[in-house]
């Protein structure tokens, strides 16, 4: 199959935005010129990539297959193109991070960090949830990832670079703020604020309570954190979440953490890639910065974590 690297670029270009119009425009190549390029590629191909039905286009099965090689494609020549600027002596760069929610209370500052050292380092930051966070993962469509517990059944390199504990969380006023070393067994008929099914927060909640016989009585799910914080300062329920989500609500006194037996759930953060991912100098430097440095970016108040 003769193809060109230009096919491959305006093809991805079109089946990413599905349209041929907004492709010519990141591309800056009129509409005819990219359809040029697509028909030459189904030529080499000897098969149709795209079917229109009404005004819109979709991929067929052999545009799919296409799509993921021609990312591919792309990727390596980024990369190509970094480690080729690294040996010209070249300090710039590209770094593209995705995070999950819960670690954006953190995350940009740990950004921010970096940048002052790498003032010619551009970033592309991604903050999403852990169901799309697994998706680019397996795409391979980022850099490196922030995120909780890294699931199996991927080839992945997952290290861990700081404890993220759960804790429980209250409003102040309630009866069990002033109570120490409350058993589990309290909790067996308390209402808990939760974040949605498949989040990573959801799930080591639900194994918690499962490993002591326990059932998790959800009153009401949320789709972020911030909601969920809002809804346990309003009386809506007990809420349990990552202690770098709760600064701000410490500091003011908005919330209450309740000393629980067994108390806090131990996990950790982990900058996650994909495993033989051929990482940018960038991107070496950023995990390494991570890895080395990222808890001295996380403020909390004094003693907190010893609650």
């Amino acid at each position: 199959m003769n193809v060109t690297l230009r096919q491959l670029k305006v093809f991805e270009a079109v089946a990413r935005h599905s349209s041929f119009t907004l492709a010519a425009e990141e591309l800056h190549l009129t509409q005819p010129a990219v359809s040029m390029q697509v028909r030459s590629l189904e030529e080499s191909a000897g098969m149709a990539l795209f079917e229109k039905l009404g005004r819109k286009i979709y991929l067929t099965e052999a545009g799919r297959e296409m799509f993921t090689y021609a990312r591919s494609i792309a990727h390596l020549l980024d990369e190509a193109e970094e480690v080729l600027d690294s040996l010209r002596g070249v300090k710039s760069g590209a770094l593209s991070v995705s995070v999950a929610t819960t670690a954006n209370y953190f995350a940009t500052r740990i950004l921010a960090g970096f940048a002052g050292r790498f003032s010619d380092v551009s970033f592309s930051l991604d903050v999403t949830n852990r169901e799309t966070l697994l998706r680019q993962l397996d795409n391979n469509e980022r850099d490196l990832v922030i995120m909780g517990e890294p699931p199996g059944g991927i080839d992945l390199v997952a290290e861990p670079f700081m404890e993220n504990p759960l804790v429980m969380i209250a409003p102040p006023d309630h009866p069990l703020a002033a109570e120490r070393e409350i058993p589990m067994e309290r909790f067996a008929d308390e209402s808990f604020v939760v974040r949605e099914k498949g989040s990573g927060t959801r799930g080591a909640i639900e194994r918690f309570f499962q490993a002591r016989g326990m059932q998790l009585v959800t009153g009401m799910e949320l789709g972020s954190n911030e909601a969920i914080k809002q809804a346990v300062a309003a009386g809506l329920g007990l809420g349990i979440a990552s202690i770098h989500t709760l600064e701000l609500e410490l500091e003011t006194g908005r919330l209450a953490l309740l000393d629980v037996a067994d108390f806090p759930i131990r996990r950790n953060w982990y900058i996650v890639h994909r495993e033989g991912k051929r990482l940018s100098p960038v991107a070496q430097a950023f995990r390494r910065f991570v890895l080395a440095e990222a808890e001295g970016y996380v403020a909390l108040p004094a003693g907190v974590l010893s609650a």
